[in-house]
């Protein structure tokens, strides 16, 4: 009976999107503000019915229900509680269940608290926003039921993909479909806008904490997906330029120059055009990691569905929205006139320079994942793009971009003195200059990456912090202005100063990591750089619903031990699937990745190991980069009204 509920509330929520999506838009064209107000009970309508859709989908997999298609196909009675949760959405039908509960939550929240945006306004982005939701809607009803029945219901399940049974794939999902999705009320205030033909300071405060929150659940999401397949897959690395974790990582690039680009738009009237094309394309590269994890066109370790059908779905909605958008751009970017001017050398150029920067890396990352596509369809040839290419064609663009950073922070609006600018930041160039130089001449290599890294990370932290002294200024009661700086200030200096440590930590690992692979036999010691690890067991275990081979290995420096590491090959029945799970020995210097292998003919067991240097130093600077996102979005100026219009208003639609 729930479940028959779910679906009804499913369906009751696609007609509660079609008139949302419809009267509202009508009703702004006309100026009758009854039928505007109805975009917003109908946002609120259409969020608690698909929450209760969602509701029951969660319930059935909680309880084990069998009867239903889905269950059967992803969980098992003996499976944990916290894997049935997230088996709600570890699969293809539940994560877009998830996907347009997430869309209908952006729609609400911007209903609940949008009362300072002008009716017209809010009624095109409400409706906007509800167009996106009925494109899934029906994507889900047509395509993709979760509610499906089975006619003879089995006595249990298949089983969750045992990849998927881990704490940090479980929150994974929601909080990259929180960025995914977030990024649809951007498009949905750019559509809006393009609609009425005018952009000025007021939308670009209205647009920047829907973004900035977005961009702040991507960052989270990714980091999440990183950390996973670092410990979980058992290759020792942190990114493998897997075509989904770049569908991922592309709409976080544009969203960041999106944030950007949006400050100019608000302190100076400039850019509006690009603004709004960023906001297109930021939600169309959504749709299109969309599309790339469910096609089935691009093989990957995450993806989990490839029905063609379903693919050519999301590239009809791809095409429909960007598409769409994107011919109302090159109608009405006529209309969006900059205001501010500014000279060669001021804070809106290097925030250009920024936004082309990350634009141009996004295209890169871009063409090395879909260019195997293109080869094969149109070259007849079966190429694969790999880490060396992203490495070397991305990279310098990073470097580029942490170069400009502290500078650009130091620049006035409008008209800067690069000299000027520069002063105060000439002891600490020099300083983080020396830093990387002490890095080259104490590596036993000759490479330039970790020095680079070093340098670039002392000169974003030690950048960041001159700039906040410099908004102090000088003189007495500096301790009082700090406290009295603006939280977006805060938010700014963290999340640089968060990229620093992330570039230096990635720096870092690829430039010194040690690897190791041999043939371990009980109670013979090895040595792996300045450690000394010994194989004291190997034993079979037994878990919830998976059994382990699991070693027991110590870890030793100068002849004490530190660690006691458990590295395990697991084996899960109903899924008939193995997997690695890795044992780390975690420190702020460096991890010390273990990984058991198979039992060998001759004796002993295959063990990898891995001396990974800063990783850790990856997920802090990952977690300071949200957290001064979170920082910036509760500024003030972020939670009181935007204010009313300038007059005149930008340029009115002919």
């Amino acid at each position: 009976m729930i479940t028959e509920l779910g679906h009804f509330a499913l369906v009751l929520a696609f007609g509660v999107a079609l008139v949302q999506m419809v009267v509202p838009m009508w009703g702004a064209w006309r100026g009758r503000a009854g039928w505007m107000a109805v975009a917003e009970p109908a946002a609120a309508a259409q969020f608690i019915l698909i929450a209760l859709s969602f509701g029951a989908l969660m319930w059935a997999f909680i309880t084990s229900d069998f009867s239903l298609q889905l269950v059967v196909a992803n969980s098992h009675s003996a499976k944990p509680m916290l894997y049935k949760i997230s088996g709600t959405w570890g699969n293809h039908e539940g994560s877009m269940l998830l996907w347009v509960l997430i869309v209908a939550l952006f729609g609400a929240m911007a209903a609940w608290f949008g009362g300072n945006l002008p009716p017209r306004l809010r009624a095109r982005v409400l409706s906007v926003q509800a167009a996106i939701g009925v494109a899934f809607l029906a994507f889900i009803l047509f395509t993709s039921n979760p509610f499906l029945r089975m006619g003879t219901p089995p006595f249990d399940g298949q089983d969750l993909n045992p990849l998927l049974q881990d704490p940090g794939l479980a929150f994974h999902p929601p909080f990259l479909y929180l960025g995914y999705v977030g990024l649809s009320m951007a498009f949905s205030f750019a559509v809006a806008a393009l609609i009425e033909g005018r952009v000025d300071a007021a939308w670009g405060r209205w647009v920047r904490p829907w973004t900035l929150a977005a961009w702040v659940f991507l960052t989270i999401g990714i980091a999440l997906g990183s950390w996973w397949a670092y410990y979980e897959l058992g290759w020792g690395g942190f990114w493998f330029w897997d075509p989904v974790e770049n569908a991922s990582f592309m709409p976080w690039l544009l969203a960041a120059a999106l944030l950007h680009s949006a400050i100019v738009v608000e302190k100076r009237e400039s850019l509006k055009s690009w603004t709004i094309l960023l906001a297109i394309l930021a939600f169309g590269f959504s749709l299109i990691g969309t599309f790339i994890v469910r096609s089935g066109l691009l093989t990957s370790v995450h993806a989990f569905a490839n029905d063609p059908e379903r693919g050519v779905f999301i590239l009809a909605i791809l095409g429909s929205f960007t598409g769409g958008a994107l011919v109302l751009y090159s109608l009405r970017a006529s209309a969006l006139e900059a205001k501010g001017v500014f000279g060669l050398l001021s804070r809106e150029t290097a925030l250009v320079v920024n936004n082309l920067l990350l634009a141009v890396a996004c295209f890169v990352v871009f063409v090395g994942t879909m260019w195997p596509l293109v080869a094969e369809m149109f070259l007849d040839r079966k190429l694969s793009v790999g880490p060396p290419f992203f490495n070397s064609a991305f990279t310098p663009f990073m470097v580029a971009l942490g170069l400009i950073l502290p500078i650009g922070s130091a620049m006035p609006w409008k008209r800067a003195k690069i000299m000027r600018a520069l002063y105060p930041l000439r002891y600490v160039f020099l300083l983080a200059l020396a830093l990387g130089g002490l890095a080259f001449a104490m590596q036993s290599g000759r490479g330039l990456l970790g020095p680079v890294g070093m340098f670039l990370g002392a000169w974003l932290l030690m950048g960041t912090a001159v700039d906040v002294m410099q908004r102090l200024g000088r003189g007495p009661g500096k301790l009082r202005r700090l406290r009295r700086l603006p939280r977006a200030d805060w938010g700014k200096a963290t999340a640089h100063g968060g990229l620093g440590i992330t570039m230096a930590g990635i720096a870092g690992l690829m430039a010194w990591a040690v690897d190791d692979i041999r043939v371990a036999r009980i109670d013979e010691p090895f040595d792996v750089g300045s450690y000394t690890l010994t194989l004291r067991d190997v034993s079979e275990v037994r878990g919830p619903n998976y059994l382990s081979t699991m070693a027991e290995i110590t870890l030793a420096q100068e002849g004490d031990v530190i660690s006691t590491l458990r590295p395990e090959k697991r084996f899960y029945p109903v899924a008939q699937m193995p997997t690695t799970e890795a044992a780390i020995d975690y420190n702020l210097a460096r991890d010390i990745y273990v990984v058991i292998g198979d039992a060998q003919d001759g004796g002993g067991w295959a063990v990898r190991t891995y001396i990974k240097p800063m990783t850790n130093w990856i997920w802090i600077g990952c977690a300071l980069m949200a957290l001064g996102g979170v920082l910036s979005l509760s500024d003030r100026r972020f939670r009181v009204a935007a204010g009313a219009r300038k007059q005149p208003a930008g340029v009115p639609a002919e």
